[in-house]
This record gives C-alpha cells, sequence and structure tokens, in this order.
C-alpha cells in the first residue's frame, strides 16, 4: 500500500513528539508542584508571584505564547532553538494548570491532619512532606493524567515554529502527494497510539501513588 511508504517520515516526527511532550510533562510537573505549593503553603509574596505566573499563562493563548517566545524575544536579543521553545512554552502551560490542581489537592487534605501534624510537633515543612503531600498527590494524579494527555495533542502547535514533528511532517507529505485522506488518517492514529501509551504510564504511576500513600493515609486517619 502506498499508505506504508509514508510510515517512516511519520514515525520520525511522531519520536520528535514523543521527546518534546515528555520532556514538558516533566518540566511541567516541577513547575506545577512549585506554584502550587507557593499559592497553598507560601508566603505572600511567593503566593503573589506564583499567582501572576498562573494567571498570565492559564489567560493567554498558547499559540500566541508560542510565537511571542519563538518571534518577540529575538528582538530583543533572548532567542531559543525551536525546540528548546516548544518544550519551555509547553512546560510553563502545564506548570499553570498543573499548579491549580496541586494547590486545590493540597487544600482539600482535612484540617485534622493538620492538627495531628500540630500534635506531633511537625513543623510545616514537616507536615507538608509526611502528611500533606503524599495524600494530596493521590486526588492530583487523574488530573494529571489528562493534562498529559492534553500536552500531546496540544504539542501539534510546535508544528508552526518549523519543528518537524508528526503534524509538521504529515502536512508535508500532504503537500507534496495531495494523499490527505491516508495522510491524516496515519496522523491520526500515531497520536491515538501515543495517547494511549501515555494513558497507561499515567494509570501505573497512580497506581504506585495510590499504593506508596495508603501507608501514611492509614497512619494519620
Amino acid at each position: 500500500m502506498e499508505w506504508l511508504s509514508y510510515l517512516p517520515a511519520l514515525s520520525r516526527g511522531a519520536l520528535i513528539t514523543a521527546g518534546i511532550t515528555v520532556s514538558a510533562i516533566a518540566i511541567g510537573a516541577v513547575a506545577a508542584f512549585a506554584a502550587g505549593i507557593a499559592r497553598a503553603e507560601g508566603g505572600r509574596v511567593l503566593s503573589m508571584v506564583a499567582l501572576c505566573y498562573t494567571e498570565l499563562f492559564r489567560g493567554t493563548s498558547l499559540l500566541v505564547q508560542l510565537f511571542w517566545f519563538y518571534y518577540a524575544l529575538p528582538l530583543v536579543g533572548i532567542s531559543f532553538e525551536p525546540v528548546a521553545t516548544g518544550i519551555l512554552v509547553l512546560s510553563l502551560h502545564v506548570g499553570a494548570y498543573g499548579s491549580e490542581i496541586v494547590r486545590g489537592a493540597l487544600q482539600s487534605v482535612s484540617v485534622q491532619q493538620h492538627e495531628a501534624a500540630r500534635a506531633l510537633n511537625f513543623g510545616r515543612a514537616q507536615t507538608l512532606i509526611h502528611i500533606t503531600l503524599p495524600q494530596a498527590l493521590v486526588e492530583m494524579m487523574p488530573a494529571f493524567g489528562n493534562l498529559a494527555i492534553e500536552t500531546l495533542k496540544l504539542s501539534s502547535l510546535v508544528s508552526l515554529i518549523s519543528i518537524a514533528d508528526l503534524t509538521f511532517r504529515a502536512q508535508s507529505i500532504r503537500n507534496l502527494t495531495l494523499d490527505s485522506a491516508g495522510i491524516y488518517s496515519l496522523t491520526l492514529v500515531g497520536y491515538f497510539a501515543m495517547s494511549l501509551v501515555l494513558m497507561l504510564l499515567m494509570r501505573l504511576i497512580e497506581r504506585l501513588v495510590r499504593r506508596g500513600a495508603a501507608f501514611p493515609r492509614a497512619a494519620h486517619s
């Protein structure tokens, strides 16, 4: 079949898509925890900085952010390679949305748990590390799984800054062959396959988190 001849190029694009997505999720998770903990547990200054970051990147278009970092920042002497730009912008996006997941989960831990921590003479950091965070992680995981899948789908936007990801390669081949049905069918299958793998991975992580949090929850309930 003629469609099979498209697979090598699309596979190379899929690898780039997967690399950008995984990198953005990993870096974005760090930003999400930093901003979310600052919102929930930090002082006034840290909380305000985290709030500004969160609202800025949640309140503006991801596509405009991508173009701003790639086309506008170089005008003031700051520039990044296309792949670095894509990862950076997607990471900031994940961090902004993820920070609200973290904040909400931390604040959902019952007052009784905090009272138990005070009874054990725990400080704020000890309470966060040993009591609040292990329980909040369980609540975060489903939402983080959805955010990870959404990040994979949004990664297709990096094709607009000349990154040869799956979408870019699909469009390039389509322009050469005019085989829209074949190309975009394979592209849909490619994104769906990557989504399935990512979903299974996030569910595995969720099970591990639940298993790890089972003992702390029983000990402090």
